[in-house]
């Protein structure tokens, strides 16, 4: 009897490491961009930060009774260059109004980018050391909220905006917040 309670003591580090191999491959599945956050349906983080040209003031109350769309991006993020045309299409639209969250970034580095890949955000708001980032739950850029007319967060997306996101997710979901305005 002894003998068999040595054994399967034995096997407890081996049912503990298989059990975190299973978590570990489960996790490994799983997409990051639908991480859910605990944001949505709740008011968005309150900011006051400089606008990246003109160094004014700005704050989430200059976007109150409008449905927006907060994209944070930085010079640096490559995802960010790959979905810029989608932003900058959107914007010239008029569907929907753009800020930008310009996140970690250096002011002229932003500026220069913003001229060659165009700016499609109606202001900018700088977050040079990632707070209002942090605020807002962002893991890294790009990332895209969609904030109602009372400033509530309504969606959240983690990763470069395509096409099909935009279509199908984004742009109905504003038409319904919109719907609910009138």
């Amino acid at each position: 009897m002894n003998l068999s309670r040595k054994r399967y003591r034995g096997m407890w580090p081996f049912v503990i490491f298989c059990g975190l191999a299973v978590l570990l491959y489960i996790s490994l599945g799983k997409n990051p961009e639908h991480i859910p956050s605990p944001l949505i349906g709740k008011p968005a983080p309150e900011f006051t930060l400089p606008d990246l040209e003109n160094r004014d003031l700005l704050s989430k109350q200059d976007m109150q009774g409008n449905v927006w769309l907060l994209n944070v991006w930085a010079s640096w993020c490559v995802a960010c260059i790959q979905e810029h045309p989608l932003l900058n299409d959107l914007s010239n639209s008029g569907v929907v109004q753009i800020v930008g969250l310009n996140y970690k970034d250096v002011q002229t580095d932003a500026i220069e980018w913003l001229d060659r890949h165009g700016n499609p955000y109606r202001f900018i708001a700088v977050d040079t050391t990632g707070d209002v980032g942090i605020d807002y739950g962002v893991y890294g850029v790009p990332e895209t909220f969609l904030i109602d007319k009372n400033g509530y967060i309504q969606y959240k997306h983690i990763g470069q905006l395509t096409p099909e996101i935009i279509s199908q997710q984004i742009l109905p979901l504003v038409d319904l917040l919109r719907e609910q305005e009138s």
